[in-house]
């Protein structure tokens, strides 16, 4: 069904409901356009907590709330649940998976990025990563079963195999994985079980380049090594992973045991950046101006993780804060360019208020550009990490809640999410030795020879 261009007001199409989206429609809510914000899914996630979910500290329904209940109060906004397959930009059409068509006066692409395996795309199914509410949720299923085979086995068999977890990537989200599940291990589940020590579990962060927190100052470097070794966290920088298979990962021919692997090493952008047919960058990001078009379409407005947008010769980040502000930009110049006074609007320009990565309990580093300069780590920063997570989060009952959850969680030391759902089955469990021995960080252990003559090591 193909909507008709009979509307008396321009139409101002939105393709994600992302950071970047909402705000672009909340932007729009009072100029005199009519507004369609088109989501493969029916609800808007706060992702720098999904972390949290994957962890079982919070449930997705405190992270997560409907598109349409959040854009309620617009009352030039609909919202249609749909796939975008693809674009005519010279008819200004958007063709839906649905088969529907629609036609838009201005379009605002937010559809954000997703995992980039570099070419190993079928390393997804052995390393999850962590983009949506479906990744948290078996992440969650892999984490918590690999404690549940362990208890079962060791019943069985009088032993199990180390409870090794390692992850691929030693950016915000790989550390911020670790400290938790160190967390989880060692202070939240040390009595449920009743024939394994959960504290025994081992973490290992595996990061190609030099430093973990790359993007952050050199001494946050640092004092989050500091943190997570002091959460029982290994990190081993310079290793790069060159395959994964069940129950195991190869750094070079070296042979790491692993339990669960997840991935937090790369992202992508989302692929409406090429099916547009403009100018991307390698990660499928679309090359965009000062004013966020891509090259001769001012009509298009590109945001997020979807946008190349190069400020004092750096490329802005993809995260939260950078799409929001696009977003309420992109909703300000629309606003102008219907007024016929787009050429008095300044570029647009980042206000970087600063980065924050939380580790574990009372553990994180935060770069504070504003209101003062500062760096922190240790008490301060985690609890500055809360209180700004809090105040991000949409929704009274969603802050509530998730206070009520953290506050719960430090004060009896208990999370209270721990549930498996779906499959029982961990990827090369049943490929694993019983422990061996002591746990250590990245030295070859004695164990019986295997067929293969690369050197293993349990984390």
């Amino acid at each position: 069904m193909a909507e008709q261009s009979t509307s008396r007001r321009p139409r101002v199409v939105i393709v994600g409901a992302g950071f970047g989206g909402i705000n672009a429609a909340a932007g729009l809510a009072k100029l005199p356009v009519d507004v369609t914000v088109v989501d493969r899914k029916n609800h808007h996630t706060f992702q720098p907590l999904l972390y949290q979910v994957a962890l079982a500290v919070l449930s997705p329904g405190d992270i997560a709330q409907p598109i349409r209940s959040i854009l309620r109060e617009n009352t030039n906004t609909e919202v249609i649940m749909d796939e975008v397959t693809g674009f005519d930009m010279a008819e200004r059409h958007i063709m839906l998976k649905s088969g529907a068509v629609l036609i838009y006066d201005y379009l605002i692409l937010a559809t954000g990025s997703t995992h980039s395996y570099f070419g190993k795309d079928e390393w997804a199914k052995l390393a999850p990563g962590l983009k949506t509410i479906e990744d948290a949720t078996e992440i969650r299923r892999r984490v918590l079963l690999a404690f549940e085979l362990a208890e079962r086995q060791k019943l069985e068999s009088g032993s199990h195999p180390p409870l090794n977890f390692v992850i691929v990537g030693g950016g915000p989200t790989g550390v911020e994985l670790a400290g938790s599940i160190s967390d989880i291990a060692k202070l939240y589940m040390t009595k449920d079980f009743r024939h394994i020590d959960p504290g025994t579990a081992q973490v290992l962060i595996l990061e190609g380049s030099p430093n973990i927190l790359g993007a952050y100052p050199e001494d946050l470097q640092k004092k989050a090594v500091e943190q997570l070794n002091a959460l029982g966290v290994r990190v081993r920088t310079g290793a790069h992973v060159s395959d994964i298979q069940p129950g195991y990962v190869m750094v070079g021919d070296e042979r790491v045991e692993s339990v669960c692997t997840l991935w937090a090493a790369g992202v992508q952008a989302s692929p409406l950046g090429k099916i547009l047919g403009v100018e991307t960058d390698r990660r499928g990001s679309v090359m965009v101006d000062d004013h966020l078009h891509p090259a001769g379409h001012s009509e298009i407005f590109v945001l997020g993780d979807l946008a190349h947008f190069e400020q004092d010769g750096k490329q802005v980040p993809g995260v939260a804060q950078p799409a929001m502000q696009m977003g309420a930009y992109a909703a300000k110049r629309i606003g102008l360019l219907l007024e016929g006074k787009g050429d008095t609007q300044k570029p647009f320009r980042y206000f970087d208020k600063g980065d924050m990565a939380t580790i574990g309990r009372k553990a994180a580093v935060a770069r504070i550009v504003w209101p003062f300069h500062a760096h922190w780590s240790g008490f301060m920063a985690w609890l500055t990490w809360l209180v700004v997570h809090i105040f991000f989060l949409i929704g009274f009952r969603n802050r509530l809640s998730v206070f009520r959850q953290w506050a719960y969680t430090y004060v009896r030391f208990q999370d209270g999410v721990r549930l498996i759902v779906g499959s029982q089955e961990l990827p090369g469990w049943d490929k694993l030795a019983p422990s061996v021995g002591p746990i250590t960080n990245g030295d070859p252990q004695p164990e019986p020879q295997r067929a293969d003559s690369s050197t293993t090591t349990v984390v």
